[in-house]
């Protein structure tokens, strides 16, 4: 299926956020948003990834 991934066009077979996570190389210390709603970690694995979906990930950063 097709979805937006930080702002590209991407192409995933996952099928939870926690999956797409996953595939895509990510840890599991990032926060994520689907379609502009944020998702909290315990919800990624039941958290459906659709066809259009807008996915965001941000991971924290450190330095001054």
């Amino acid at each position: 299926m097709n979805i937006t991934l930080n702002g590209a066009a991407r192409q995933t077979a996952a099928a939870t956020l926690a999956d797409l996570l996953t595939e895509q190389g990510f840890g599991q210390k990032v926060a994520t948003a689907r379609n502009g709603d944020f998702v909290p970690v315990p919800l990624r694995a039941t958290t459906p990834v659709t066809e259009g979906d807008r996915i965001e990930v941000v991971a924290p950063m450190q330095g001054g």
